[in-house]
């Protein structure tokens, strides 16, 4: 059952039959802190192609490593890759870091107020870093700006419980069609029926 969700969306929501069963089984908390993009986006890097144990052990020792004093955006820029890699980093993970903070400094991003910004706009601003493709900033857009409408196709597990519930069986750009036309209802709180199907992964609900 919802927790802290507005009335308004449960009821929306459950006007789908399956969404509705989901709702009524699933339990979802929605969590709203400080938004932190930079931050989040740097958190996102690290924990790629991680297990949640081992991303959060390396984001720890990575950032409890800078002082507080001094913007972190600042140290990492005086860092070289290799003192990065110590924390239990990639190359590859240092540079795109890197190229997050570069990106940020040189487009003066660290005092933006995102809540001026389109969904579209962050997506394609964000996506111009090397490292960070569109699924990172859809998550940014859920989870750190709390957007309600977003609907992240790229998602493994979105993409598969929208197959399996609502019986989608085509391919490729079919299928992305096809799924975008079952959440056309959804809109515009598409958010939150994305979170019922993450939450649904350990039910019975979804094969």
């Amino acid at each position: 059952m919802p927790t802290n969700i507005r009335p308004e969306i449960i009821s929306h929501l459950k006007k789908d039959k399956i969404l509705a069963l989901l709702i009524d089984n699933c339990t979802i908390n929605i969590e709203k802190k400080p938004i932190k993009v930079f931050d989040d986006l740097i958190r996102s890097i690290v924990s790629q192609q991680l297990s949640t144990s081992a991303a959060a052990t390396i984001y720890g020792r990575f950032i409890n490593s800078f002082h507080n004093e001094t913007p972190i955006a600042k140290q990492i820029q005086n860092r070289d890759l290799e003192d990065l890699r110590q924390y239990g980093l990639s190359y590859q993970k240092a540079g795109y870091i890197k190229n997050v903070v570069q990106h940020f400094e040189d487009n003066n991003l660290f005092d933006t107020d995102w809540d001026q910004w389109t969904d579209e706009d962050i997506i394609a601003e964000l996506t111009k870093i090397k490292g960070v493709g569109k699924w990172t900033v859809e998550m940014i857009l859920m989870f750190s700006l709390f957007r309600e409408d977003v609907l992240p196709l790229d998602d493994l597990i979105i993409r598969n419980h929208m197959g399996s519930l609502y019986k989608v069986t085509s391919e490729k750009k079919q299928l992305v069609a096809d799924l975008n036309a079952v959440a056309a209802s959804w809109r515009p709180y598409r958010t939150y029926a994305c979170r019922y199907l993450w939450a649904a992964k350990d039910s019975k609900f979804v094969k």
